[in-house]
């Protein structure tokens, strides 16, 4: 029996995470969860799963959710706002939390959780995107282990079970193309927030879509592969593979690529996060090749997709860079789906924020600069959305664009 948590309950990770639980009765239990402002959703799941204690972000929504669990026995323990996230994320004999907070939210829970010698299934790639110099020298500290749980990182994790130390070349990220794969670049203008909300392949949040559409979403994967697996950002490619049935390769020194391949299903990464090292029998459609009839792989197009560029150049640039791009692309997204700036304004202000923040990042921040380059952030985006004459930085042709090319069978 493992007891865990689940930071960020009520969002689509921590649904499928206590969909498994449910499943495995006998294999998982739940110590902690917390929730962001769905009380009823989040009262239901109190009462399924009877945790010991439960936390929900917004603090004004508090005298809601103990009036909507007033009848469940033996009755949690009930808190709220960021520091009762945090301590859900600390508490008692967890031993592993996995982590389904949106965006840079999910970080000060996370070190909260390390802290306590928990260990992590992450879910929030964010979380090593903005804190990576922070998270990897606390796991290091505490002895913690960090399991990727996201589709394409587990991918890569999965096929390097085995691998000997110094044995990985290159990684593959492979990215489904979004919404807008098979959109011409000049139909790009007339984009709407329903049409970028309509992923192909995979049912998630809004924001992730959208990350999705710009291809964001694997611009911030190459950088938390960085952080994961060690690799130069040389060795870290994304091909777009529209199937989404290969959810990443790795090249061997040997020139060996091993591939992991499964349908489109978020559960298949995060039960694989919680029942490590073991694999746990399922009754979910097994994979079938033939009726799948081909897989198909094409270079991504980056003038369609320049969130992809912003991503490496701020891996590349490191100290708080990477934090200070996430949390433009936050806000940005944010504005995007509040109908406030086009599309096209998404790398426009990510790049502005970027190149004006240049000049003050540094190698080896502290958490503290950490998270003012993540307020500041926010902070320049949304002031430059509001200037009457608001700055319009294009893509500029000195960003570091990736080495990379094609990989088809």
């Amino acid at each position: 029996m493992k007891r865990i948590t689940v930071l960020g309950a009520t969002g689509s990770i921590g649904t499928q995470t206590l969909e498994i639980v449910a499943q495995y009765p006998e294999r998982f239990q739940v110590v902690g969860l917390t929730a962001g402002r769905n009380v009823r959703l989040f009262a239901q799941q109190i009462q399924q799963f009877h945790p010991e204690i439960v936390a929900i972000q917004d603090a004004s929504l508090l005298p809601e959710l103990q009036a909507a669990i007033a009848e469940v026995e033996p009755r949690p323990q009930v808190l709220a706002g960021a520091e009762g996230i945090a301590a859900v994320a600390a508490y008692g004999d967890a031993e592993m939390v996995v982590t389904g907070i949106v965006g840079c939210a999910g970080l000060l829970p996370t070190i909260a959780a390390i802290r306590a010698g928990k260990n992590i299934a992450l879910a929030n790639k964010e979380t090593l995107i903005a804190g990576g110099p922070i998270i990897l020298p606390l796991l290091a500290e505490y002895g913690v282990k960090l399991l990727p749980a996201d589709s394409e990182h587990s991918a890569i994790f999965q096929c390097l079970q085995g691998v000997p130390p110094g044995g990985l070349r290159r990684i593959i990220l492979t990215a489904s193309g979004g919404a807008f794969r098979d959109w011409p670049l000049e139909k790009m203008a007339q984009v709407t927030v329903a049409d970028a909300l309509k992923h192909p392949n995979w049912n998630m949040g809004q924001k992730i879509t959208i990350d999705s559409a710009t291809l964001m979403n694997k611009g911030l994967e190459v950088i938390e592969a960085h952080f994961l697996f060690g690799l130069d950002y040389d060795h870290i490619e994304i091909v777009i593979h529209p199937q989404s049935i290969i959810h990443s390769l790795v090249e061997l020194q040997d020139t060996s690529v091993l591939a992991q391949l499964g349908w489109p299903d978020m559960r298949l990464p995060l039960l694989y996060s919680l029942s490590w090292p073991e694999r746990l029998p399922t009754p979910w459609k097994p994979l079938d090749l033939v009726s799948i009839g081909s897989l198909t792989f094409r270079e991504p197009d980056h003038q369609k997709y320049p969130c992809m560029r912003l991503a490496y150049a701020a891996g590349r640039a490191g100290g708080a860079m990477p934090a200070v791009l996430n949390a433009a692309n936050e806000q940005a997204v944010n504005l995007f789906l509040s109908e406030k700036i086009p599309f096209a304004d998404i790398p426009r202000l990510i790049e502005s924020a970027c190149a004006a923040y240049a000049s003050a990042n540094r190698s080896n921040p502290t958490l503290e600069e950490i998270l003012a380059a993540d307020a500041w952030a926010r902070n320049y985006v949304l002031n430059t959305y509001l200037t009457p004459a608001p700055v319009r930085v294009y893509l500029s042709p000195s960003l570091a664009t990736p080495g990379s090319r094609p990989y088809s069978t």
